[in-house]
């Protein structure tokens, strides 16, 4: 009998290798298919005649089999199955590649219902392994209208209801080889147990909002019968995402209000000192932005305020300024970064841009333990590891620097510090209650540190001002006068070639090389593509992309490849080495959106460009760019679709994050401009930030809890999601 908490490979036609990789995915158990909502769905609601298919249309079409055999392909010994739809209309060809099994399951003369694109090629119209389903209908209904679609009534499949190419049929993110079908096949089996998900949601709250109850809304968001009931679950579920993380912000801003602080005097002479020593002079934003956050330290009460700047804005100088008033109050700041290259990088920039201010600097990661000193001052000499002056422990390093930089797991390491008073988080400005009360109990006192977050992903002010009730925001809207421009280009197909020789040039030069691609390997939600199906598709991966490049195009030239499933050391090496200037081109996933600065790097090269939205592309152009070099954007692209044309034109006009991210929200919508992957924002499933009116409604029903209750206790399942959610956010 299935409940909530059976186990994955309990459920129906579920071994250890799909297990295996629906784990990767999250996903262990029932209630975690459940909770695996679809991202998008397959608009299937209406039958089109085959007569009236057309290439690029995405469609649902059901015929009898006319025809069905499979073939090898002489040259490259590929299984095809090749079959003939007709319905009445007209016939269609259909194929499958490397699926032989279909002859097994299909028979001449079974009804068949088909979900595919059609394509020109293969001696005509064709849909190339089209997503398939056995049906039974009784009359098959013929369209009296040839520019019409003929309204749907699902078909039945053995008495079910078709769920896989009728209707409004979900699509999930996957991973490698799992397909949408075999989710939406496994979700079929369990989604009966929405009914037995407790609703932690107070019942007065589903009332005045008038939302789904928590089991209807899964259902739906699951297997909608319309667009209307994905709207009404979309929001009931977006809403809980949004309740709890207004809950974490008003209880933030509460205790936040009763905490207090170290009170930190602005040393002007010190700091003027600091910024003309400067090599380039401060944006006014810059000097803003600093001005603001250096009052709110010299208030008793603990700042709280999240430091937004696009890339290459300048916010590390504006974060080195108020950690140096920290210091000269003789109080310690610590400085924490999203990875530990990144963590190395900023130690040794905090070292030289502080090196005549005697102000002892730390760094500590899980494989590095640094401390400046008088030996050990510059860069260079601090990367010795064979001093002995230099192995040092977490403590050692923390007990003797006034500034110490370190991951975000730096609070989980065993130390105590000795009089922090300055916290500084970059890219992960969710930090909560928990983590402020694990500083707090490391720094030994009763006083809260100032908390400064930073980010560069862009949000418009209005709207992280709701978000974030607890935080204060300031924004660095300007570059620096001496970053150049970087030159972005879309270029075709046919100038590949010359880009090639360009980059080549820029290489010999001395400059290095980031190459982007949108896959790791070459697949699709559905089958394995052969590379030259996947040329075709312009479908592009980190492996084949390598293989070109390093045999074919730079055989000379040193490269290598980073992505997600590199472990943690690896990848880390392999940037070092970048870093170094040992490697001179990387092929990549999106890993390095939010990377080291490598101010050598002078060309951003972009596989597949219409696959990531503007605020991501931006995100990966922001890696040149970052020095006194010229530097350059290619954005390759084989869709000739005119919105992303359109789209990737306004990469090329536009510099600025924020605009794109707006113009990116008009183009795609808003659960493709920010969502799960996006760095520093709350871990969103369904939600988005754009949600307006649900973000409004929910920061008003939360202030409504929290003043009649602070505790929660009243509400004992939100106390108990909340800590849940934070845990997860946080801790993991």
């Amino acid at each position: 009998m299935l409940n909530l908490n059976t186990g994955i490979t309990e459920i129906n036609r579920v071994g250890a290798s799909t297990a295996k990789k629906l784990k990767k995915i999250g996903v262990e158990t029932a209630r975690d298919l459940l909770f695996y909502f679809p991202f998008r769905y397959d608009d299937f609601t209406c039958l089109t005649p085959i007569r009236d298919l057309k290439p690029g249309l995405n469609a649902n079409v059901i015929g009898q089999i006319d025809m069905l055999q499979n073939k090898r392909s002489p040259r490259r010994r590929l299984n095809i199955t090749e079959a003939l739809i007709n319905d009445g209309t007209e016939t269609l060809k259909v194929i499958w590649f490397n699926q032989p099994f279909i002859s097994r399951i299909l028979r001449v003369g079974d009804r068949v219902s088909l979900a595919g694109k059609a394509e020109d090629g293969y001696g005509g119209l064709t849909m190339v392994s089209p997503v398939y389903e056995k049906v039974l209908t009784p009359v098959f209904p013929i369209c009296q209208d040839g520019n019409s679609k003929i309204p749907l009534t699902p078909f039945v499949k053995g008495g079910n209801i078709a769920i896989h190419t009728q209707g409004l049929v979900p699509n999930y993110h996957l991973t490698a080889n799992l397909t949408h079908k075999q989710v939406r096949f496994l979700v079929k089996q369990v989604i009966g147990l929405s009914d037995q998900v407790a609703d932690w949601l107070p019942p007065e709250i589903i009332k005045n909002t008038k939302l789904f109850n928590l089991g209807q809304a899964i259902k739906k968001i699951h297997f909608p019968k319309n667009n209307a009931e994905i709207k009404k679950a979309r929001e009931r579920l977006a809403f809980d995402e949004h309740l709890l993380i207004q809950l974490q912000s008003q209880l933030a801003k509460r205790s936040l209000g009763l905490a207090r602080a170290a009170k930190l005097e602005f040393h002007e002479p010190e700091t003027k000192k600091f910024v003309d020593s400067l090599p380039f002079r401060l944006t006014n934003a810059q000097r803003k932005a600093a001005w603001e956050i250096l009052r709110d330290l010299e208030k008793d009460r603990p700042m709280s305020r999240l430091l937004e700047g696009d890339v290459g804005s300048g916010k590390t100088i504006v974060a080195v300024i108020v950690m140096l008033n920290a210091v000269l109050n003789k109080k310690q700041a610590v400085f924490m970064a999203p990875t530990e290259i990144l963590a190395r990088q900023h130690y040794e920039t905090v070292c030289r841009l502080l090196s005549d201010f005697g102000i002892k600097v730390g760094l500590v990661t899980r494989t590095n333990k640094l401390m400046s000193n008088d030996k050990c001052q510059m860069t260079n000499q601090c990367q010795n590891s064979n001093d002995k002056k230099l192995k040092l422990d977490a403590m050692d390093v923390v007990e003797n620097t006034d500034i110490i930089i370190g991951t975000h797991s730096l609070i989980q390491e065993d130390v105590k510090f000795n009089n922090l008073a300055l916290a500084v988080i970059d890219e992960q400005h969710r930090f909560g209650v928990e983590q402020r009360k694990v500083l707090m109990e490391k720094t030994g006192g009763e006083l809260t540190p100032h908390f400064l977050s930073m980010t560069a992903t862009p949000i418009p002010r209005s709207l992280a001002l709701a978000l974030y009730g607890d935080l204060d925001l300031s924004i660095i809207d300007e570059m620096p006068k001496e970053r150049k421009k970087i030159i972005t280009m879309v270029v075709p197909e046919a100038k590949r070639p010359a880009a090639y020789e360009f980059i080549r040039a820029q290489i010999r030069g001395g400059r290095q090389v980031f190459v982007i691609c949108p896959l790791i390997d070459i697949s699709d939600p559905l089958r394995p593509l052969s590379a030259s199906e996947a040329s075709k598709l312009g479908v592009k991966s980190v492996e084949e992309e390598y293989k070109k490049l390093a045999k074919i195009v730079f055989p000379e030239i040193v490269m290598a490849k980073l992505h997600g499933r590199l472990k943690a050391k690896e990848k880390e090496k392999i940037m070092a080495e970048f870093l170094a200037g040992k490697i001179k081109i990387i092929v990549a996933t999106s890993v390095v959106e939010v990377g080291v600065d490598v101010p050598n790097a002078s060309v951003m090269m972009i596989e597949g460009a219409d696959r990531f939205g503007l605020a991501q592309l931006h995100q990966f152009r922001g890696r040149v760019g970052r020095s006194q070099y010229q530097s350059y954007c290619f954005l390759f692209n084989e869709s000739d679709s005119d919105k992303t044309l359109v789209r990737l034109e306004a990469l090329v006009k536009y510099n600025n994050g924020l605009e794109l991210a707006k113009i990116d929200l008009k183009l795609r919508g808003p659960g493709q401009v920010y969502g799960i992957e996006q760095k520093g924002f709350p871990e969103l499933k369904i939600a988005t930030l754009f949600d307006y009116a649900l973000i409004k409604q929910a920061r008003l029903e939360a202030m409504k809890l929290i003043g009649l209750d602070p505790s929660l206790n009243r509400w004992p399942g939100l106390k108990e999601k909340l800590g849940e959610w934070e845990a997860r956010v946080h801790l993991e």
